[in-house]
């Protein structure tokens, strides 16, 4: 490594991911995480830019996928409605019923996770989580057969809510209506660090740090500029191992003895889901387009479940998946 740098700890030869300059980058991610850029993973080949509009970049299971033929049922049952009711026949109620399990099913077998298949396109982006399903799991803000463990909770979802529904677009203040999801046990839970960054840097020089992760599984990415960003539950794999992905950010800090308006975008932005990882360490480097200006540069490291969230932890007091570096730019 050409800069001055420091090694906390490397046990194996990194793979490394290539990376472009910030201008490329501008044009590659209009928004955080519209694109990842993706290793093949096998000798002699590239690194590549896998555009990701709401769907994985290299096909792994899927997850709250519809069946392969339930949009065409559904879309069956509604047309066979219309007709009926155009000849003015009445459904009875166990018809209505049978028709609204079958629209569940056709939506991925996700129940009240969702309305008719007419909603797909118009709301959440075509994945059919309308907000208003959503409140019908359960968790509602009267807290409904729960007691929330005798404690004041000031709700369980948005319908106390005054802010418009979150949409899966980078757009704030909104209300994320969208279940947690799954979390992994504790003994299972993602971590991250950086093993490797120089400690001094030229501005606008090229650098690399190397990042571990380990118990996440780089499969699992909705481009939060396609719509993608909150809006899919997390999701564990067979092995109870988290599936995701994990972000890397450099931003010049003002300064050092307070905290950075958090507003400016990142001189340098990447999002990395290559279809690697698993429940022991391995290793990435990150090359890192330079930094502008002389001062401290900070470079942040963690992870993200399909939508872009760090992994919940069994526990309080367990680290997130996240670690952090100061970078002397001169």
């Amino acid at each position: 490594m050409s800069p001055t740098s420091t090694a906390r700890h490397r046990s194996t030869t990194p793979r490394k991911v290539a990376l472009c300059a910030a201008a490329v980058l501008a044009t590659l991610l209009p928004t955080a995480c519209g694109a990842a850029y993706a290793d093949s993973g096998h000798s002699g080949h590239g690194t590549e830019v896998v555009e990701v509009g709401g769907a994985d970049a290299a096909e792994p299971a899927a997850v709250n996928a519809p069946d392969d033929d339930g949009d065409d049922d559904a879309e069956a049952d509604a047309a066979d409605g219309d007709e009926d009711a155009a000849e003015g026949d009445e459904e009875d109620a166990d018809e209505k019923d049978a028709d609204a399990d079958g629209e569940r099913r056709g939506n991925g077998g996700n129940g009240d996770n969702g309305k008719d298949n007419e909603n797909k396109g118009k709301d959440n982006n075509g994945n059919g989580n309308d907000n208003n399903g959503n409140n019908n799991n359960g968790n509602n803000n009267n807290g409904g057969d729960e007691d929330n463990n005798g404690l004041d909770v000031l709700g369980r979802d948005c319908s106390n809510s005054d802010l418009e529904p979150h949409n899966g677009f980078q757009e704030a203040p909104r209300c994320v209506d969208t279940a947690f999801g799954e979390v992994a046990s504790e003994e299972k839970s993602p971590s991250l660090l950086i093993t490797e960054s120089p400690e001094t840097v030229k501005a606008g020089e090229e650098f690399t740090i190397t990042v571990s992760t380990r118990n996440l599984i780089r499969d699992r990415f909705l481009g939060a500029a396609a719509g993608g960003y909150y809006l899919e539950s997390s999701f564990l794999n067979e092995d109870g191992i988290q599936r995701g992905h994990f972000h890397t950010a450099c931003r010049m800090l003002e300064s050092t003895s307070e905290a950075p308006d958090a507003e400016p975008e990142p001189e340098f932005f990447l999002a990395t889901q290559d279809n690697e990882g698993g429940e022991g360490p391995d290793f990435v480097e990150i090359t890192v387009s330079g930094m502008p200006t002389a001062g401290t540069a900070q470079c942040a490291v963690w992870a993200g479940d399909g939508s872009h969230r760090i992994p919940m932890m069994q526990r309080a007091d367990q680290t997130p998946a996240f670690d952090a570096v100061r970078i002397t730019v001169e």
